[in-house]
Protein backbone atom coordinates (compact mmCIF):
# COMPACT_ATOMS: atom_id res chain seq x y z
CA UNK A 1 0.00 0.00 0.00
CA UNK A 2 1.40 3.36 -1.06
CA UNK A 3 0.87 6.85 0.35
CA UNK A 4 -1.34 7.58 -2.65
CA UNK A 5 -3.69 4.75 -1.61
CA UNK A 6 -3.82 5.99 1.98
CA UNK A 7 -4.77 9.48 0.81
CA UNK A 8 -7.58 8.09 -1.35
CA UNK A 9 -9.14 6.09 1.48
CA UNK A 10 -8.23 8.44 4.35
CA UNK A 11 -11.83 9.51 5.22
CA UNK A 12 -12.93 5.88 5.24
CA UNK A 13 -10.01 4.93 7.47
CA UNK A 14 -10.80 7.76 9.89
CA UNK A 15 -14.44 6.66 10.10
CA UNK A 16 -13.48 3.01 10.61
CA UNK A 17 -10.91 3.70 13.34
CA UNK A 18 -13.15 6.19 15.13
CA UNK A 19 -16.13 3.81 15.05
CA UNK A 20 -14.04 0.96 16.50
CA UNK A 21 -12.70 3.28 19.21
CA UNK A 22 -16.24 4.38 20.07
CA UNK A 23 -17.32 0.77 20.39
CA UNK A 24 -14.40 -0.07 22.68
CA UNK A 25 -14.86 3.13 24.69
CA UNK A 26 -18.53 2.38 25.30
CA UNK A 27 -17.63 -1.03 26.71
CA UNK A 28 -14.82 0.45 28.82
CA UNK A 29 -17.06 3.15 30.32
CA UNK A 30 -19.70 0.53 31.02
CA UNK A 31 -17.25 -1.60 33.00
CA UNK A 32 -15.86 1.37 34.96
CA UNK A 33 -19.29 2.63 35.99
CA UNK A 34 -20.65 -0.83 36.75
CA UNK A 35 -17.83 -1.36 39.23
CA UNK A 36 -18.36 1.96 41.00
CA UNK A 37 -20.58 1.76 44.12
CA UNK A 38 -23.67 3.91 44.12
CA UNK A 39 -23.68 4.46 40.36
CA UNK A 40 -26.47 3.16 38.17
CA UNK A 41 -25.39 -0.08 36.60
CA UNK A 42 -26.79 0.38 33.10
CA UNK A 43 -24.62 3.06 31.51
CA UNK A 44 -26.49 2.67 28.22
CA UNK A 45 -29.50 4.43 29.76
CA UNK A 46 -27.52 7.27 31.31
CA UNK A 47 -26.15 10.32 29.50
CA UNK A 48 -22.63 9.77 30.75
CA UNK A 49 -21.34 7.16 28.31
CA UNK A 50 -23.85 7.83 25.56
CA UNK A 51 -23.15 11.54 25.49
CA UNK A 52 -19.46 10.93 24.82
CA UNK A 53 -20.20 8.62 21.90
CA UNK A 54 -22.92 10.90 20.53
CA UNK A 55 -21.00 14.18 20.52
CA UNK A 56 -17.81 12.56 19.29
CA UNK A 57 -19.82 11.07 16.43
CA UNK A 58 -21.24 14.48 15.51
CA UNK A 59 -17.73 15.95 15.43
CA UNK A 60 -16.52 13.02 13.34
CA UNK A 61 -19.32 13.46 10.83
CA UNK A 62 -18.70 17.20 10.62
CA UNK A 63 -15.04 16.48 9.85
CA UNK A 64 -15.98 14.00 7.13
CA UNK A 65 -18.36 16.49 5.53
CA UNK A 66 -15.62 19.10 5.21
CA UNK A 67 -13.14 16.44 4.08
CA UNK A 68 -15.34 15.40 1.17
CA UNK A 69 -16.29 18.98 0.30
CA UNK A 70 -12.57 19.79 0.11
CA UNK A 71 -12.13 16.96 -2.38
CA UNK A 72 -14.80 18.19 -4.79
CA UNK A 73 -12.19 19.69 -7.09
CA UNK A 74 -9.88 16.66 -7.08
CA UNK A 75 -9.52 14.61 -10.27
CA UNK A 76 -10.73 11.02 -10.45
CA UNK A 77 -8.39 8.66 -8.60
CA UNK A 78 -8.24 4.86 -8.69
CA UNK A 79 -6.50 3.31 -5.68
CA UNK A 80 -5.97 -0.02 -3.90
CA UNK A 81 -5.02 -1.84 -7.10
CA UNK A 82 -8.22 -0.83 -8.84
CA UNK A 83 -10.57 -1.71 -5.97
CA UNK A 84 -11.46 1.85 -4.95
CA UNK A 85 -12.15 5.05 -6.86
CA UNK A 86 -12.43 8.60 -5.63
CA UNK A 87 -14.05 11.02 -8.05
CA UNK A 88 -16.31 14.10 -7.90
CA UNK A 89 -19.39 11.86 -8.13
CA UNK A 90 -18.43 9.82 -5.08
CA UNK A 91 -17.20 12.82 -3.07
CA UNK A 92 -20.47 14.70 -3.53
CA UNK A 93 -22.62 11.70 -2.65
CA UNK A 94 -20.51 10.82 0.39
CA UNK A 95 -20.67 14.41 1.66
CA UNK A 96 -24.46 14.29 1.31
CA UNK A 97 -24.56 10.91 3.07
CA UNK A 98 -22.58 12.35 5.99
CA UNK A 99 -24.96 15.29 6.23
CA UNK A 100 -27.97 12.94 6.15
CA UNK A 101 -26.61 10.76 8.96
CA UNK A 102 -25.54 13.80 11.00
CA UNK A 103 -28.99 15.38 10.74
CA UNK A 104 -30.65 12.02 11.43
CA UNK A 105 -28.71 11.60 14.69
CA UNK A 106 -29.62 15.13 15.82
CA UNK A 107 -33.31 14.62 15.05
CA UNK A 108 -33.33 11.19 16.71
CA UNK A 109 -31.75 12.00 20.07
CA UNK A 110 -34.86 12.91 22.09
CA UNK A 111 -36.96 10.24 20.36
CA UNK A 112 -34.42 7.55 21.27
CA UNK A 113 -33.99 8.80 24.83
CA UNK A 114 -37.73 8.63 25.45
CA UNK A 115 -37.73 4.96 24.38
CA UNK A 116 -34.52 3.86 26.10
CA UNK A 117 -32.90 3.31 22.70
CA UNK A 118 -30.32 6.09 22.92
CA UNK A 119 -27.34 3.78 23.34
CA UNK A 120 -23.82 3.63 21.92
CA UNK A 121 -24.70 0.54 19.88
CA UNK A 122 -27.29 2.53 17.92
CA UNK A 123 -24.75 5.19 17.00
CA UNK A 124 -21.99 2.69 16.22
CA UNK A 125 -24.30 0.67 13.96
CA UNK A 126 -25.34 3.87 12.17
CA UNK A 127 -21.69 4.79 11.57
CA UNK A 128 -20.85 1.28 10.33
CA UNK A 129 -23.75 1.51 7.89
CA UNK A 130 -22.36 4.87 6.75
CA UNK A 131 -18.96 3.26 6.21
CA UNK A 132 -20.63 0.67 4.03
CA UNK A 133 -22.19 3.46 2.01
CA UNK A 134 -18.75 5.03 1.52
CA UNK A 135 -17.27 1.77 0.25
CA UNK A 136 -20.27 1.16 -2.00
CA UNK A 137 -20.24 4.64 -3.51
CA UNK A 138 -16.51 4.41 -4.32
CA UNK A 139 -16.47 0.80 -5.49
CA UNK A 140 -14.41 0.17 -8.65
CA UNK A 141 -14.62 -3.59 -8.46
CA UNK A 142 -17.49 -6.05 -8.13
CA UNK A 143 -16.08 -7.35 -4.85
CA UNK A 144 -15.80 -3.82 -3.44
CA UNK A 145 -19.39 -3.05 -4.43
CA UNK A 146 -20.67 -6.21 -2.79
CA UNK A 147 -18.58 -5.67 0.34
CA UNK A 148 -19.91 -2.13 0.68
CA UNK A 149 -23.48 -3.31 0.09
CA UNK A 150 -23.31 -5.91 2.85
CA UNK A 151 -21.48 -3.58 5.23
CA UNK A 152 -24.31 -1.10 4.75
CA UNK A 153 -27.09 -3.69 5.04
CA UNK A 154 -26.03 -5.80 8.04
CA UNK A 155 -25.97 -2.97 10.62
CA UNK A 156 -29.31 -1.78 9.25
CA UNK A 157 -30.91 -5.18 9.91
CA UNK A 158 -29.79 -4.93 13.53
CA UNK A 159 -31.08 -1.36 13.85
CA UNK A 160 -34.55 -2.33 12.63
CA UNK A 161 -34.87 -5.11 15.22
CA UNK A 162 -33.15 -3.35 18.15
CA UNK A 163 -36.45 -2.54 19.92
CA UNK A 164 -36.80 -6.05 21.33
CA UNK A 165 -40.01 -5.31 23.23
CA UNK A 166 -41.91 -4.56 20.01
CA UNK A 167 -43.22 -7.50 17.99
CA UNK A 168 -43.60 -5.28 14.92
CA UNK A 169 -39.98 -4.18 15.13
CA UNK A 170 -38.67 -7.73 15.46
CA UNK A 171 -40.93 -8.93 12.65
CA UNK A 172 -39.77 -6.08 10.41
CA UNK A 173 -36.14 -6.93 11.16
CA UNK A 174 -36.65 -10.59 10.26
CA UNK A 175 -38.46 -9.72 7.01
CA UNK A 176 -35.79 -7.20 6.09
CA UNK A 177 -32.99 -9.68 6.80
CA UNK A 178 -34.52 -12.57 4.84
CA UNK A 179 -35.52 -10.51 1.80
CA UNK A 180 -32.25 -8.59 1.92
CA UNK A 181 -30.29 -11.83 1.90
CA UNK A 182 -32.35 -13.04 -1.05
CA UNK A 183 -31.72 -9.84 -3.00
CA UNK A 184 -28.00 -9.98 -2.17
CA UNK A 185 -27.97 -13.52 -3.51
CA UNK A 186 -29.56 -12.33 -6.76
CA UNK A 187 -26.98 -9.58 -7.11
CA UNK A 188 -24.07 -11.86 -6.26
CA UNK A 189 -25.26 -14.51 -8.71
CA UNK A 190 -25.51 -11.92 -11.48
CA UNK A 191 -22.02 -10.66 -10.65
CA UNK A 192 -20.66 -14.21 -10.78
CA UNK A 193 -22.08 -14.62 -14.28
CA UNK A 194 -20.40 -11.38 -15.31
CA UNK A 195 -17.12 -12.71 -13.97
CA UNK A 196 -17.65 -16.03 -15.73
CA UNK A 197 -18.08 -14.33 -19.10
CA UNK A 198 -15.52 -11.53 -18.80
CA UNK A 199 -12.92 -13.17 -16.53
CA UNK A 200 -12.54 -9.97 -14.50
CA UNK A 201 -14.04 -8.27 -11.45
CA UNK A 202 -12.76 -4.80 -12.39
CA UNK A 203 -15.53 -2.51 -13.65
CA UNK A 204 -13.38 -0.95 -16.40
CA UNK A 205 -12.22 -4.33 -17.69
CA UNK A 206 -15.78 -5.65 -17.67
CA UNK A 207 -16.89 -2.60 -19.67
CA UNK A 208 -14.23 -3.26 -22.30
CA UNK A 209 -15.05 -6.97 -22.50
CA UNK A 210 -18.82 -6.48 -22.68
CA UNK A 211 -18.35 -4.11 -25.63
CA UNK A 212 -16.66 -6.95 -27.55
CA UNK A 213 -19.24 -8.50 -29.95
CA UNK A 214 -17.63 -11.93 -29.53
CA UNK A 215 -18.83 -12.20 -25.91
CA UNK A 216 -21.67 -14.64 -25.18
CA UNK A 217 -24.54 -12.16 -25.13
CA UNK A 218 -27.12 -14.65 -23.84
CA UNK A 219 -25.20 -15.36 -20.63
CA UNK A 220 -24.55 -11.65 -20.13
CA UNK A 221 -28.24 -10.84 -20.51
CA UNK A 222 -29.16 -13.63 -18.10
CA UNK A 223 -26.76 -12.30 -15.47
CA UNK A 224 -28.07 -8.78 -16.08
CA UNK A 225 -31.57 -9.89 -15.06
CA UNK A 226 -30.29 -10.95 -11.63
CA UNK A 227 -28.28 -7.75 -11.23
CA UNK A 228 -31.26 -5.54 -12.05
CA UNK A 229 -33.42 -7.56 -9.64
CA UNK A 230 -30.92 -7.01 -6.83
CA UNK A 231 -30.68 -3.31 -7.63
CA UNK A 232 -34.47 -3.01 -7.70
CA UNK A 233 -34.71 -4.48 -4.21
CA UNK A 234 -32.13 -2.08 -2.79
CA UNK A 235 -34.01 0.85 -4.34
CA UNK A 236 -37.33 -0.58 -3.15
CA UNK A 237 -39.13 -0.42 -6.50
CA UNK A 238 -42.02 -2.57 -7.76
CA UNK A 239 -42.21 -5.59 -7.83
CA UNK A 240 -39.39 -5.90 -5.27
CA UNK A 241 -40.99 -3.45 -2.88
CA UNK A 242 -42.90 -5.56 -0.36
CA UNK A 243 -40.31 -5.10 2.38
CA UNK A 244 -40.50 -1.30 2.25
CA UNK A 245 -43.89 -0.58 3.93
CA UNK A 246 -43.44 -3.29 6.58
CA UNK A 247 -39.94 -2.13 7.53
CA UNK A 248 -40.88 1.56 7.50
CA UNK A 249 -43.85 0.92 9.78
CA UNK A 250 -42.29 -1.68 12.08
CA UNK A 251 -38.97 0.02 12.76
CA UNK A 252 -38.66 2.88 15.26
CA UNK A 253 -39.06 6.19 13.44
CA UNK A 254 -35.40 7.07 14.06
CA UNK A 255 -34.34 3.83 12.36
CA UNK A 256 -36.83 4.39 9.55
CA UNK A 257 -35.09 7.69 8.85
CA UNK A 258 -31.72 5.90 8.77
CA UNK A 259 -33.13 3.58 6.10
CA UNK A 260 -35.08 6.16 4.12
CA UNK A 261 -32.39 8.83 3.75
CA UNK A 262 -28.66 8.15 3.26
CA UNK A 263 -28.94 4.56 1.88
CA UNK A 264 -30.94 5.90 -1.07
CA UNK A 265 -27.84 7.81 -2.19
CA UNK A 266 -25.72 4.67 -1.97
CA UNK A 267 -28.33 2.69 -3.91
CA UNK A 268 -28.29 5.36 -6.63
CA UNK A 269 -24.48 5.14 -6.75
CA UNK A 270 -24.67 1.34 -7.10
CA UNK A 271 -27.16 1.76 -9.95
CA UNK A 272 -24.87 4.22 -11.71
CA UNK A 273 -21.66 2.22 -11.18
CA UNK A 274 -23.11 -1.04 -12.49
CA UNK A 275 -25.39 0.06 -15.31
CA UNK A 276 -23.62 3.15 -16.65
CA UNK A 277 -19.96 2.69 -15.76
CA UNK A 278 -19.93 -1.05 -16.42
CA UNK A 279 -22.84 -2.35 -18.49
CA UNK A 280 -23.56 0.54 -20.82
CA UNK A 281 -22.95 -1.66 -23.93
CA UNK A 282 -25.94 -3.75 -22.76
CA UNK A 283 -28.19 -0.69 -22.87
CA UNK A 284 -30.71 -2.40 -25.11
CA UNK A 285 -31.18 -5.10 -22.47
CA UNK A 286 -31.41 -3.14 -19.22
CA UNK A 287 -33.18 -0.01 -20.43
CA UNK A 288 -36.54 -1.80 -21.03
CA UNK A 289 -36.25 -3.32 -17.57
CA UNK A 290 -35.82 0.11 -16.00
CA UNK A 291 -38.78 1.45 -17.96
CA UNK A 292 -40.99 -1.34 -16.62
CA UNK A 293 -39.73 -0.94 -13.05
CA UNK A 294 -40.17 2.84 -13.15
CA UNK A 295 -43.72 2.79 -14.54
CA UNK A 296 -44.86 0.08 -12.12
CA UNK A 297 -43.32 1.94 -9.19
CA UNK A 298 -44.97 5.24 -10.12
CA UNK A 299 -48.39 3.66 -10.57
CA UNK A 300 -48.42 1.12 -7.72
CA UNK A 301 -46.65 3.40 -5.24
CA UNK A 302 -48.93 6.40 -5.71
CA UNK A 303 -52.19 4.44 -5.97
CA UNK A 304 -51.50 2.23 -2.95
CA UNK A 305 -50.42 5.19 -0.80
CA UNK A 306 -53.94 6.66 -1.08
CA UNK A 307 -55.38 3.86 1.07
CA UNK A 308 -52.85 4.28 3.92
CA UNK A 309 -53.74 5.88 7.23
CA UNK A 310 -50.36 5.14 8.83
CA UNK A 311 -48.05 8.00 7.84
CA UNK A 312 -44.89 5.90 7.84
CA UNK A 313 -46.54 3.32 5.61
CA UNK A 314 -47.79 6.10 3.33
CA UNK A 315 -44.29 7.53 3.12
CA UNK A 316 -43.00 4.05 2.27
CA UNK A 317 -45.22 3.83 -0.80
CA UNK A 318 -44.30 7.42 -1.55
CA UNK A 319 -40.62 6.39 -1.51
CA UNK A 320 -41.40 3.62 -3.99
CA UNK A 321 -42.92 6.16 -6.38
CA UNK A 322 -40.06 8.62 -5.83
CA UNK A 323 -37.49 5.95 -6.74
CA UNK A 324 -39.48 5.41 -9.95
CA UNK A 325 -38.62 8.99 -10.87
CA UNK A 326 -34.93 8.31 -10.18
CA UNK A 327 -35.05 5.33 -12.56
CA UNK A 328 -36.61 7.53 -15.24
CA UNK A 329 -33.63 9.86 -14.97
CA UNK A 330 -31.30 6.96 -15.82
CA UNK A 331 -32.93 6.25 -19.20
CA UNK A 332 -31.26 9.06 -21.16
CA UNK A 333 -27.90 7.34 -20.94
CA UNK A 334 -26.03 9.53 -23.43
CA UNK A 335 -26.96 12.79 -21.72
CA UNK A 336 -25.03 13.94 -18.66
CA UNK A 337 -27.88 16.37 -17.94
CA UNK A 338 -30.19 13.39 -17.40
CA UNK A 339 -27.75 11.71 -15.01
CA UNK A 340 -27.28 14.94 -13.07
CA UNK A 341 -31.09 15.37 -12.94
CA UNK A 342 -31.41 11.89 -11.40
CA UNK A 343 -28.61 12.70 -8.95
CA UNK A 344 -30.25 16.03 -8.06
CA UNK A 345 -33.54 14.21 -7.53
CA UNK A 346 -31.97 11.65 -5.18
CA UNK A 347 -30.21 14.32 -3.10
CA UNK A 348 -33.23 16.58 -2.79
CA UNK A 349 -35.50 13.64 -1.98
CA UNK A 350 -33.19 12.79 0.93
CA UNK A 351 -33.34 16.43 2.08
CA UNK A 352 -37.15 16.34 2.09
CA UNK A 353 -37.23 12.93 3.78
CA UNK A 354 -35.04 14.23 6.61
CA UNK A 355 -37.49 17.04 7.31
CA UNK A 356 -40.55 14.78 7.08
CA UNK A 357 -39.35 12.16 9.55
CA UNK A 358 -37.76 14.85 11.71
CA UNK A 359 -41.22 16.39 12.10
CA UNK A 360 -42.77 13.03 13.01
CA UNK A 361 -40.15 12.49 15.72
CA UNK A 362 -40.64 16.04 17.02
CA UNK A 363 -44.37 15.38 17.39
CA UNK A 364 -43.74 12.08 19.19
CA UNK A 365 -43.22 11.88 22.93
CA UNK A 366 -42.57 9.29 25.60
CA UNK A 367 -45.21 6.59 25.28
CA UNK A 368 -46.61 7.97 22.00
CA UNK A 369 -45.46 7.75 18.39
CA UNK A 370 -46.90 10.14 15.82
CA UNK A 371 -47.55 7.60 13.08
CA UNK A 372 -51.17 8.12 12.00
CA UNK A 373 -53.06 10.92 10.30
CA UNK A 374 -55.07 11.45 13.48
CA UNK A 375 -51.87 12.48 15.23
CA UNK A 376 -51.55 15.49 12.90
CA UNK A 377 -55.11 16.74 13.24
CA UNK A 378 -55.27 20.41 14.19
CA UNK A 379 -51.50 20.87 14.22
CA UNK A 380 -51.83 24.38 12.79
CA UNK A 381 -53.99 25.51 15.72
CA UNK A 382 -51.48 24.31 18.31
CA UNK A 383 -48.13 24.75 16.55
CA UNK A 384 -48.53 26.75 13.31
CA UNK A 385 -44.80 26.84 12.49
CA UNK A 386 -44.49 23.06 12.60
CA UNK A 387 -47.66 22.77 10.52
CA UNK A 388 -45.97 25.01 7.97
CA UNK A 389 -42.91 22.72 8.02
CA UNK A 390 -45.20 19.77 7.33
CA UNK A 391 -46.86 21.68 4.50
CA UNK A 392 -43.50 22.46 2.88
CA UNK A 393 -42.41 18.81 3.08
CA UNK A 394 -45.68 17.49 1.63
CA UNK A 395 -45.59 20.07 -1.18
CA UNK A 396 -42.01 19.07 -1.99
CA UNK A 397 -42.84 15.36 -2.10
CA UNK A 398 -45.81 16.14 -4.33
CA UNK A 399 -43.70 18.32 -6.63
CA UNK A 400 -45.60 21.56 -6.06
CA UNK A 401 -43.74 24.86 -6.64
CA UNK A 402 -41.86 26.64 -5.22
CA UNK A 403 -40.40 23.66 -3.34
CA UNK A 404 -37.32 21.70 -4.38
CA UNK A 405 -39.47 18.69 -5.28
CA UNK A 406 -40.91 20.63 -8.20
CA UNK A 407 -37.46 21.52 -9.54
CA UNK A 408 -36.32 17.90 -9.18
CA UNK A 409 -39.32 16.46 -11.01
CA UNK A 410 -39.08 19.13 -13.70
CA UNK A 411 -35.42 18.24 -14.34
CA UNK A 412 -36.24 14.55 -14.83
CA UNK A 413 -39.21 15.34 -17.07
CA UNK A 414 -37.09 17.65 -19.23
CA UNK A 415 -34.50 14.88 -19.61
CA UNK A 416 -37.22 12.44 -20.68
CA UNK A 417 -38.63 14.84 -23.27
CA UNK A 418 -35.15 15.62 -24.63
CA UNK A 419 -34.53 11.87 -25.00
CA UNK A 420 -37.86 11.50 -26.86
CA UNK A 421 -39.46 9.52 -24.05
CA UNK A 422 -42.46 11.83 -24.05
CA UNK A 423 -44.93 9.03 -23.28
CA UNK A 424 -43.02 8.17 -20.11
CA UNK A 425 -43.03 11.84 -19.13
CA UNK A 426 -46.83 11.90 -19.50
CA UNK A 427 -47.17 8.78 -17.32
CA UNK A 428 -44.92 10.38 -14.69
CA UNK A 429 -47.01 13.56 -14.65
CA UNK A 430 -50.27 11.61 -14.34
CA UNK A 431 -48.86 9.49 -11.53
CA UNK A 432 -47.68 12.65 -9.73
CA UNK A 433 -51.20 14.08 -9.96
CA UNK A 434 -52.53 10.95 -8.28
CA UNK A 435 -49.83 11.21 -5.64
CA UNK A 436 -50.71 14.82 -4.90
CA UNK A 437 -53.99 13.59 -3.39
CA UNK A 438 -52.52 11.82 -0.37
CA UNK A 439 -49.90 14.53 0.21
CA UNK A 440 -52.55 17.24 0.21
CA UNK A 441 -54.70 15.08 2.50
CA UNK A 442 -51.98 15.43 5.14
CA UNK A 443 -52.05 19.22 4.70
CA UNK A 444 -55.82 19.21 5.02
CA UNK A 445 -55.65 17.23 8.26
CA UNK A 446 -53.08 19.62 9.75
CA UNK A 447 -54.88 22.83 8.78
CA UNK A 448 -58.60 22.11 8.72
CA UNK A 449 -59.33 19.26 11.18
CA UNK A 450 -59.91 19.71 14.88
CA UNK A 451 -57.25 18.30 17.22
CA UNK A 452 -58.33 15.10 18.96
CA UNK A 453 -55.66 15.05 21.67
CA UNK A 454 -52.86 17.10 23.13
CA UNK A 455 -50.10 17.93 20.63
CA UNK A 456 -46.64 18.54 22.03
CA UNK A 457 -43.33 19.20 20.30
CA UNK A 458 -40.33 17.43 21.80
CA UNK A 459 -36.62 17.71 21.13
CA UNK A 460 -33.90 20.21 21.89
CA UNK A 461 -33.92 23.78 20.66
CA UNK A 462 -31.03 22.94 18.37
CA UNK A 463 -32.97 20.06 16.78
CA UNK A 464 -36.01 22.29 16.28
CA UNK A 465 -33.84 25.00 14.75
CA UNK A 466 -32.24 22.47 12.42
CA UNK A 467 -35.68 21.23 11.39
CA UNK A 468 -36.68 24.81 10.59
CA UNK A 469 -33.49 25.28 8.56
CA UNK A 470 -34.27 22.05 6.74
CA UNK A 471 -37.67 23.35 5.64
CA UNK A 472 -36.18 26.70 4.61
CA UNK A 473 -33.60 24.90 2.45
CA UNK A 474 -36.37 22.94 0.75
CA UNK A 475 -37.93 26.26 -0.22
CA UNK A 476 -34.72 28.15 -1.06
CA UNK A 477 -33.24 25.39 -3.26
CA UNK A 478 -36.64 25.08 -4.93
CA UNK A 479 -36.63 28.78 -5.78
CA UNK A 480 -32.93 28.91 -6.70
CA UNK A 481 -31.98 25.35 -7.74
CA UNK A 482 -29.17 26.36 -10.10
CA UNK A 483 -26.37 26.05 -7.53
CA UNK A 484 -27.02 22.43 -6.55
CA UNK A 485 -27.94 21.50 -10.12
CA UNK A 486 -24.68 22.86 -11.48
CA UNK A 487 -22.77 21.05 -8.72
CA UNK A 488 -24.41 17.74 -9.69
CA UNK A 489 -23.80 18.41 -13.40
CA UNK A 490 -20.15 19.29 -12.86
CA UNK A 491 -19.57 16.19 -10.70
CA UNK A 492 -21.27 13.95 -13.25
CA UNK A 493 -19.42 15.39 -16.24
CA UNK A 494 -15.99 15.16 -14.62
CA UNK A 495 -16.68 11.62 -13.46
CA UNK A 496 -17.86 10.48 -16.90
CA UNK A 497 -14.84 12.10 -18.55
CA UNK A 498 -12.53 10.51 -15.99
CA UNK A 499 -13.98 7.07 -16.66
Amino acid sequence: MQAFDLYAILPELVLLVATCLLLVASVYVHERVASTPGVEQDIFHTPRGVGFVYFFSLILLAYLIFAFIGRMGDPALVAMNGLFQSDPFSNLLKACSCIAVLVSLIYSKQYLMDRALFRPDFIVLALLALLGQFVLISGANLLTLYLGLELMALPTYALVAMRHSSEKSVEAGIKYFILGALASGFLLYGMSMLYGVTGSLDLIEIFKTVADPRVNHLVMAFGLVFIVAGLAFKLGVVPFHMWVPDVYQGAPTAVTLMIAAAPKLAAFALLFRLLVNTLLPLLGDWQPMLVLLAVLSLVVGNVTAIAQTNIKRMLAYSAIAQMGFVLLGMLSVFDDHAFSAAMFYAITYVLTTLGTFGLLMALSRKGYDCETLDGLKGLNKKHPWFAFIGLVMMFSLAGIPPTVGFAAKLGVLEALVDAEHTFLAVIAVMASLVGAFYYLRVVKVMYFDEPEHEITVSGSGFAKGLLSLNSILVLVIGIVPAGLMSLCLDAMRRTLLGS
